[in-house]
C-alpha cells in the first residue's frame, strides 16, 4: 500500500502543467530573451520496489519538506554527442518546487543538439513563466557551474556562476502560489515538442553534480525551516529519481549519493 506521502504525490502530479500562478520578475521583459527550452515540473511515472521515483522528464535527487528558503547546487557541464543523438536536448539545474507542485524556481544550463551542432547556454526560469536566456554567462563543456535559489521577503533570487570563467548572474522575482515544499538537483529532458510534450534526451554521457566533483563548498545542500545541510540531511525525505520513457525504459539514471551526502552523477542511457 502506498504511504500517505506517496499518495499525495500522485494527486499533485496530476495537476495541469500550467497553474494559475502570477510571476513578476523585477526587470522589464523587453530586456530579456526567451531561452529555446522550457523546464517543467516533474512528470511522475511511478515508483520502484525500493521506494525511489521514476519520472518521464527528471533524473537526480529531490528532498521534500516545508518552507524551503535555499537550494544550492554545482555541476560540471557535460558535452553532448550530437552525431549519436541529433536534434536532442538536456538540462541541468538546481531549484525549489516542482517535485509535487506546479511552479519551479530554478536556474541551470543546457547541453543541446541543434541538429548535429552542440549548443551550450545558461538560463533561469520562474515556471510557468518562460525560461530566460542568460547571455552574459557563456557556457562550455567542462565548465564548473555553481547555482542557488533562495527565498526571502516573499521573493525568490536565482544566482548562477560559471566558476571556471568567473562570470555570474542574479535575478529576483515573485512567484505567488509557490509552495516551497521541495528542492531538487536535476538532469532533465526539457520541453516542448509541437504538441507540448517532452523533447528527446541528448546523449550527455555522464554529468557530475556536487562539491565532491566541483570543489564548490556548500553544494548540493538545502534549507527548510530548521533543517539545513547536504541532500542526505533530509533522511527519509530524500528521493532518487530515474528518468524513464512512457513505456518505462531507462533514459537517465542517478548514482547513489556520495558518502558525505553531497554528490552524485547521472548517466545517460537512451533518448
Amino acid at each position: 500500500m502506498l504511504s500517505k506521502k506517496l499518495a499525495s504525490l500522485i494527486v499533485l502530479a496530476a495537476l495541469p502543467s500550467f497553474a494559475q500562478v502570477q510571476v513578476r520578475p523585477d526587470a522589464s521583459p523587453a530586456t530579456e530573451a526567451l531561452a529555446p527550452r522550457q523546464h517543467a515540473p516533474m512528470r511522475l511515472h511511478g515508483y520502484t520496489p525500493a521506494g525511489s521515483v521514476t519520472s518521464e522528464n527528471w533524473s537526480g535527487f529531490a528532498v521534500t519538506g516545508s518552507s524551503f528558503t535555499s537550494a544550492k547546487g554545482s555541476w560540471i557541464v557535460p558535452s553532448v554527442n550530437c552525431s549519436v543523438t541529433p536534434s536532442t536536448y538536456s538540462s541541468f539545474w538546481v531549484g525549489i518546487d516542482g517535485y509535487s507542485s506546479s511552479t519551479v524556481e530554478q536556474t541551470g544550463t543546457d547541453s543541446d543538439c541543434s541538429g548535429r551542432t552542440a549548443r551550450y547556454y545558461a538560463w533561469y526560469e520562474f515556471y510557468p513563466a518562460g525560461s530566460i536566456l542568460i547571455s552574459s554567462v557563456a557556457v562550455s563543456p567542462g565548465n564548473k557551474m555553481s547555482a542557488s535559489v533562495t527565498y526571502s521577503g516573499s521573493q525568490f533570487t536565482v544566482t548562477i556562476t560559471n566558476v571556471t570563467t568567473g562570470k555570474s548572474f542574479s535575478k529576483t522575482g515573485r512567484v505567488s502560489g509557490a509552495r516551497r515544499t521541495s528542492a531538487e538537483w536535476i538532469a532533465e529532458a526539457p520541453c516542448c515538442t509541437g504538441s507540448g510534450g517532452i523533447l528527446p534526451l541528448a546523449d550527455f554521457g555522464t554529468v557530475d553534480l556536487g562539491s565532491d566533483y566541483t570543489g564548490v563548498s556548500g553544494t548540493n545542500d538545502a534549507t527548510a525551516g530548521s533543517i539545513s545541510g547536504p541532500i542526505s540531511t533530509f533522511g527519509s525525505n530524500v528521493f532518487s529519481i530515474t528518468m524513464v520513457s512512457s513505456s518505462g525504459a531507462q533514459e537517465a539514471v542517478p548514482s547513489a549519493l556520495s558518502s558525505d551526502g553531497t554528490s552524485f552523477d547521472v548517466v545517460w542511457k537512451s533518448e
